[in-house]
């Protein structure tokens, strides 16, 4: 009998039971007796089922001599040398092995299996029988590379690379929320002295910043067509999936909340919102704003500081303008022309759209930040594994990628000037115009 056959039926009734409930959460009401009754009989079936395959399955593997409980996998080409391994033409054939690997009755190709130096020492990473197979090095690293290309703000942030054995990294750093004298590094202080005068001790203050890895993972699904072609399903998954996590990345760095991701810039304590002027209408942005908002970005980050904006803002840049005397000139410098630019400029720092930043009116539709000053960690590693069931119905085979990351601003409060009442950061956004 078929193992892959029965699989196949135990799929379907499951897809059947899960339309039953789909429909009622649909319709918003719980099942009928007459749902609940065939949710019953599909559950038997599909239990009644799956007993015939685990004991297909061990009869397989009694045959084959494996122990039982391991569903028998063959090697392909067992006694070829292993100096060949490794030794793939593309991402798109690697892709390719790691489906049929992981097929019922699958043969794995012997270029997946891990050495002793390549096995993770702990539990739960890059194990074979659980779909997972380690990524070529130089794989992984194009693929993180045309993620950070294509990743605005994760190109730009402070990246530190962690070892293979590291789930995570504690940054010692100093405690300065103000500059006023005797809080300077957290409370160093120097002071002019009399001759024969009593000297005073200080000392700067530490705090410890801690960051542990967070998974971002990355699914896509390729038709069964397509995974007849290497070529094309290395570009098709390389696009989706460096697309897909540069997209996450900058939203993280953006707006991420910290629970099971990176801490975004606008949920930083560090972050400064300048008020809207008295009377401003809704939805509107200008000039004042934007010198204030300068105003406030803390000195030494001007020189790396980048203007993000979403696109709904545009409009008002390009209306901006400086008086002078009976005329004017324009505050917004638009792509080439005056600013000699590929982007546009305010203050001669780039303005950089990017889908993150929110729609015009709200908090955090246009930002002042020096991305430098934004630490992220990560794993060079990504852990690739795959299923023919998630979406067998249709022909199509689910890949998925797990990148452990993770980041937060280095600044933990705004900083209190040495002159002056408005505190300072290198992140400022303005307040909602409603």
């Amino acid at each position: 009998m078929d193992i892959r056959q029965l699989m196949r039926e135990h799929d379907e009734l499951l897809a059947k039971r899960q339309a039953i409930y789909d429909k009622a959460v649909v319709e918003k009401r719980g099942l009928t007796d007459e749902e609940k009754a065939a949710d019953q009989a599909l559950e038997k079936q599909a239990n009644e089922l799956r007993i015939m395959i685990d004991k297909l399955k061990d009869i397989e593997q009694q045959r084959s001599g494996a122990p039982a409980g391991q569903f028998h996998m063959q090697l392909t080409d067992p006694g070829q040398a292993v100096a060949d391994k490794g030794q793939w033409e593309s991402f798109g054939e690697f892709l390719q092995a790691v489906r049929s690997a992981s097929a019922p009755g699958g043969r794995i190709d012997h270029r997946l299996v891990m050495t002793a130096e390549e096995r993770a020492t702990g539990l739960g990473e890059n194990v074979p029988s659980e779909g997972g197979f380690l990524v070529r090095t130089d794989f992984v690293e194009a693929l993180l590379q045309r993620t950070y290309e294509l990743a605005v703000l994760g190109s730009r942030v402070w990246k530190i690379p962690l070892s293979s054995n590291a789930n995570g990294i504690i940054i010692n750093a100093i405690n300065e929320t103000s500059r006023v004298t005797g809080s300077r590094w957290g409370g160093v202080q120097a002071y002019w002295l009399a001759e024969a005068g009593t000297k005073l001790a200080s000392k700067p203050d530490f705090r410890q910043m801690e960051l542990k890895l967070k998974k971002l993972i990355g699914l896509c699904y390729s038709s069964d067509e397509l995974l007849e072609d290497a070529s094309a399903l290395e570009a098709v998954v390389t696009r989706a999936f460096t697309e897909e996590f540069a997209f996450m990345m900058d939203d993280a760095i953006y707006r991420g909340t910290g629970a099971g991701m990176p801490l975004g810039i606008l949920n930083s304590p560090c972050l400064v919102t300048v008020a809207k002027e008295v009377g401003q209408p809704a939805a509107t942005i200008l000039f004042e704003n934007i010198v204030k908002m300068w105003a406030r970005m803390w000195g030494r980050s001007r020189p790396n500081s980048i203007w993000l904006i979403n696109q709904d803002i545009e409009p008002q840049l390009f209306g901006m303008s400086l008086a002078v005397g009976v005329g004017g000139i324009p505050v917004y410098l638009p792509a080439g022309g005056l600013s000699a630019s590929p982007y546009g400029t305010l203050f001669g720092r780039p303005v950089i759209p990017i889908e993150q930043a929110d729609t015009l009116g709200t908090v955090g539709d246009i930002m002042l930040a020096d991305p430098s000053q934004y630490v992220m960690i990560d794993k060079s590693g990504i852990k690739a594994a795959t299923s023919i069931h998630v979406k067998f119905v249709y022909d199509e085979t689910a890949f998925r990628f797990v990148y452990r990351v993770d980041g937060q601003p280095l600044w933990n409060a705004a900083l209190t000037p040495f002159k002056g009442t408005s505190t300072q950061s290198p992140f400022v956004v303005l307040a909602t115009r409603a």
